[in-house]
């Protein structure tokens, strides 16, 4: 008995409620992260590549509050609309999809995963929803040489017969359990018609007393529906890939994995990786073809590497923007900041969010910006602190200069027109502007706007004693 026909409407439901007792960490287990991403982020990700996916839907449960805002933030990183279903009470898998039904509506499917399946492509999801397509109940299998405690796939004439939970695998009713190495991976593809059927006939009467999913595929069975195992087969499909992150070492040995495959698609696609094994990329990130990045490096968040720029090592770039034919040196902090072609940063440089640096500008070591434009050619080669400043093009700072942004409890903004000189340990006290091609004297504390073309000196004169012996 089937209940629909291909195409139809599928919407996804990642099951993220539980609290991952094996994962000691005050966060949930979704939000445990690889490659600067959270487990619930990756795997929204993935659905959201399938073709023919409609509404993601996170079912929450666990610091539901928590992973409500993360599937917010990543929905509006993918474009999406974030809906969320609150499960108040954990009973178990099926307890969650009966929670979820209410808001799956007409008569389409619902492909559900769980939301600690961080190293699922989609591809595979797309691959699951081909051979799946028609059925009333779909589940994907994998083969491992130690099932544990996974649920047990149990076949008849090599037709689906079970799935049955480790701890209620009885050998006298369904074999030997060494043979018994078919699992299932929590990968579901149901018909809404059909499951609404099911539904009511699910039972806690088990060894969990929970509401067990995987048993709506022996009530399909027993109604006479379309129930198929689909054995995950090819590229991505290792079962490390298809099952939960459940522990810390579980989720060291995924965050590798993940890294092997971003690098390995980065170095298809022509970036230059060197020492590759230590560089971590987020998969959010876009680096271009040509850039050239050397390891051990991090990028992070909506980072974007332009073709032709050069990233050497011990840096963590997050969230921030490098154009084409920019040089990061060694040891630099960037986050949330544009840098323009052609800009030198660093060594041991930071910068923070809302910082431009325009073409050409210089920003040396031990030099920190913060919410401020450093205009084109613009130099600030070392043991400079620039924040909230607005600086024209062709300023030259000598070290030691700050703009001195907070008097304790407001900030104000420093303005710094084009061609100015910039002394040595000049303190620039905002709110101040200093006009085009002046010139502040080394040492000077300036409290006053400084006239375009003009000299500037805000320091005590000079007295000379005789030394006590």
């Amino acid at each position: 008995m089937t209940y629909h026909n291909a195409p139809v409407r599928t919407d996804a439901l990642i099951l993220a409620a539980g609290k991952g007792t094996r994962m000691p960490s005050p966060r949930p287990k979704v939000l445990q992260t690889l490659l600067g991403e959270t487990m619930l982020s990756l795997v929204t990700a993935a659905l959201a590549k399938v073709p023919g996916t409609g509404r993601i839907l996170t079912l929450t449960g666990n610091e539901a509050a928590m992973v409500e805002a993360e599937a917010a933030r990543t929905a509006a990183r993918l474009g999406r609309e974030a809906c969320c279903i609150r499960q108040e009470r954990q009973l178990g898998t099926g307890h969650a999809l009966m929670t979820a039904m209410p808001h799956l509506e007409g008569d389409g499917c619902v492909l559900v995963v769980n939301g600690d399946t961080p190293l699922i492509t989609p591809e595979v999801l797309t691959s699951f929803l081909e051979k799946a397509a028609g059925a009333d109940v779909a589940f994907l299998s994998v083969e491992l040489d130690d099932p544990a405690s996974y649920g047990r796939v149990v076949r008849k004439e090599g037709r689906v017969h079970a799935i049955v939970e480790a701890k209620d695998f009885d050998p006298a009713l369904y074999g030997p359990r060494e043979e018994a190495r078919e699992v299932n991976t929590g990968i579901y593809l149901f018909s809404l018609p059909a499951v609404r059927r099911l539904l009511p006939s699910l039972s806690c009467e088990n060894a969990g007393g929970e509401y067990y999913i995987t048993d709506l595929v022996a009530l399909g069975l027993q109604a006479g529906m379309d129930v198929r195992g689909i054995r995950a087969e090819g590229a991505g499909c290792e079962a490390a890939a298809l099952l939960g992150v459940n522990t810390p070492a579980e989720l060291a040995v995924a965050e590798e994995i993940l890294t092997s495959r971003r690098t390995g698609e980065l170095l298809a696609l022509g970036v230059i990786l060197h020492s590759p094994s230590l560089v971590r990329i987020s998969p959010f990130s876009r680096v271009e073809r040509g850039a050239e990045i050397f390891g051990p490096c991090e990028i992070y968040g909506d980072s974007v590497i332009e073709g032709g720029a050069l990233i050497r090592s011990h840096g963590v770039i997050r969230d921030a923007r490098i154009e084409g034919g920019v040089e990061v040196k060694e040891f630099c902090h960037i986050e949330g900041a544009e840098v323009k072609q052609g800009a030198l940063i660093g060594p041991w440089a930071r910068l923070r969010p809302q910082t431009l640096v325009e073409e050409g500008a210089h920003v040396g070591n031990f030099v920190e910006l913060k919410k401020t434009r450093l205009g084109k050619g613009s130099k600030a080669n070392h043991l400079t602190y620039l924040g909230d400043a607005e600086v024209g093009g062709g300023v030259n700072f000598g070290a030691g200069t700050i703009t001195c942004n907070y008097d304790g409890t407001h900030k104000f903004r420093t303005l710094i027109g084009e061609d100015c000189f910039i002394g040595s340990n000049t303190s620039l006290v905002a709110p101040v502007s200093i006009g085009d091609n002046a010139l502040v004297g080394a040492g000077s504390v300036i409290v006053e706007d400084v006239p375009a073309g003009k000299l500037a000196l805000g320091r005590g004169r000079q007295v000379i004693k005789e030394r006590k012996k």
